[in-house]
């Protein structure tokens, strides 16, 4: 008897991964592809930059690192399942396979929305106080913000598995996603999700509401700086700085909120949970590198001198060339 009721307390969950549109699950799994390539190539090529350049070492370089890990960890934790899915049409998935995704795809998440603050920080550290910039942020300062940004992000979900673990679920258990989310799983529970629930507010708010509101407001010393400077063209300069991290907040932050809201509070179809879903988990870690390199474009010049390396010239010269 405790056995079969131990075997109740841990369901296996059905992904859907395009509600009703499983036919084209083949033809579908092609853009799907390349946007993990792209995360991939792309995040790991800005890792390879900075860690083959010694000139790259500045604080804006690190935190971009730190965002490109992130990202191959958000489009990493992703990948098995919905490939699994849309390529062999592996829609089961276990129980412990499930909540060990579930909390690696939302402590990548707040590990994201933690550097995107960290990087709004530096941007106004560089505008606001630029004679201070190497004071405030030391390397020393960068690494504990690393780790910060670590504790953070486990620290704040460790108690999401154990609380799903304490719930019995519904014979019916399919998933909108082709992934495991914590509001999507906890919708099939029979008993009291409420303290799910309220724990479930309580990480939104303390960390991507949080850490969207502080963005906002370093946002407003920067652009007193920029509309107080001399010229259009300083202005432009200065703000062209902070162009690349606008955007890499919004592709963020945007489809994040929009898809807890939904879970949350409205009574939405699976096919637009699934598409807001892809867009807030694979389109930030393919973009990302595109946005960065607009700017950063001695990332992009490094890559090109390690691909067209030549015998007996030293690499740091190539490098500072």
């Amino acid at each position: 008897m405790s056995s079969n009721h131990t075997m109740s307390q841990l369901p296996a969950f059905l992904l859907l991964g395009i509600p009703w549109r499983e036919d084209i699950h083949k033809w579908l799994s092609i853009p799907f592809f390349f946007l993990y390539l792209a995360a991939a190539l792309g995040n790991g090529a800005i890792l390879v930059a900075v860690a083959r350049n010694p000139s790259l070492r500045e604080p804006m370089h690190c935190f971009l690192s730190m965002l490109a890990v992130t990202d191959l960890a958000l489009s990493g934790t992703t990948l098995p399942t919905t490939l699994g899915l849309l390529w062999f049409g592996i829609s089961q998935v276990a129980f412990d396979v499930c909540l060990t995704q579930m909390f690696f795809i939302h402590v990548a998440s707040v590990a994201e929305s933690s550097v995107l603050l960290a990087m709004a920080v530096d941007r106004w550290a560089a505008i606001a106080c630029p004679l201070r910039y190497s004071s405030l942020l030391t390397h020393r300062v960068v690494a504990r913000v690393g780790v910060a940004v670590l504790i953070r992000s486990a620290l704040t979900l460790l108690p999401l598995p154990f609380l799903l673990l304490r719930l019995t679920y519904n014979d019916q258990r399919s998933l909108t996603h082709s992934f495991c989310f914590h509001p999507d799983i906890m919708k099939l529970a029979r008993n009291e999700t409420e303290v799910n629930v309220h724990y479930g507010l309580f990480v939104i708010l303390s960390t991507a509401g949080i850490d969207s509101v502080l963005i906002i407001l370093s946002y407003i010393p920067i652009a007193r700086v920029i509309l107080g400077l001399g010229s259009w063209g300083e202005r432009i300069r200065a703000a062209g700085t902070c162009v690349s991290h606008v955007a890499a907040v919004l592709v963020f932050f945007v489809p994040m909120i929009g898809l807890s809201v939904m879970h949350r509070f409205g009574s939405y179809g699976p096919l637009p949970l699934a598409l807001v879903g892809y867009t807030y988990l694979l389109v930030p870690p393919a973009l990302n590198p595109v946005i960065y390199s607009i700017k950063c474009q001695c990332i992009w010049k490094t890559l090109l001198r390690l691909c067209f390396y030549q015998p007996g010239v030293p690499r740091t010269v190539m490098m500072e060339s």
